[in-house]
């Protein structure tokens, strides 16, 4: 295991060093839309809105055609009532993007909120063991980001998305960078 984490030769090392070129050109590009998310946040947050409708309204779709080969009345109408509402909330996202990024975010903060909540309480569980402290400040961090969502709202919406998202493909961008340059070593 050792040789696979050190470079001594292990297979993820080989796949790795074999495929440098496509995940530095991934990471660059994946760090550049999170770049471009972060300076245009109001843009990404609503292409965001936009994007989900658009998987709500598909799968609702799918789901409604679906729905009319299920046996039994109630399996039936439990797929079709499910179908109608992913419809319903993709057709809303689509035409009202700027409540929908309003709701995505109340949902972003609820997930960090009780994110936030179980790393505190597993880091006090693992407190005696080393490292309780980066999961207790992992754990703070996602409450005050909550909190931040919360009293932002409903203003922030139109930005914290966009943000968000800019966040997570910059970090993946780099993290596939700094992957490939040390597996080409």
């Amino acid at each position: 295991m050792t040789d696979v984490l050190t470079g001594g030769g292990g297979v993820l090392h080989t796949r790795l060093r074999a495929s440098s070129r496509q995940l530095f050109w991934l990471g660059l590009a994946m760090t550049l839309v999170g770049i471009v998310a972060i300076v245009f946040p109001i843009v990404s947050t609503l292409a965001t809105a936009l994007f989900v409708g658009w998987m709500f309204l598909l799968a609702g779709i799918f789901l409604f055609v679906g729905s009319f080969t299920i046996h039994g009345t109630g399996p039936f109408f439990g797929a079709l009532l499910i179908a109608l509402l992913m419809v319903a909330a993709g057709v809303f996202l689509l035409f009202h993007p700027v409540a929908g990024a309003i709701a995505l975010t109340i949902i972003v903060g609820a997930i960090f909120l009780v994110q936030g909540a179980f790393e505190v309480t597993f880091a006090f569980e693992m407190r005696p063991h080393r490292g309780w402290v980066w999961m207790l400040l992992s754990g703070l961090a996602s409450v005050v980001l909550a909190l931040v969502i919360a009293v932002g709202l409903p203003g922030i919406s139109l930005i914290a998305l966009g943000i968000l998202l800019g966040i997570n493909f910059l970090s993946t961008g780099l993290g596939y960078i700094f992957t490939s340059r040390t597996s080409s070593l």
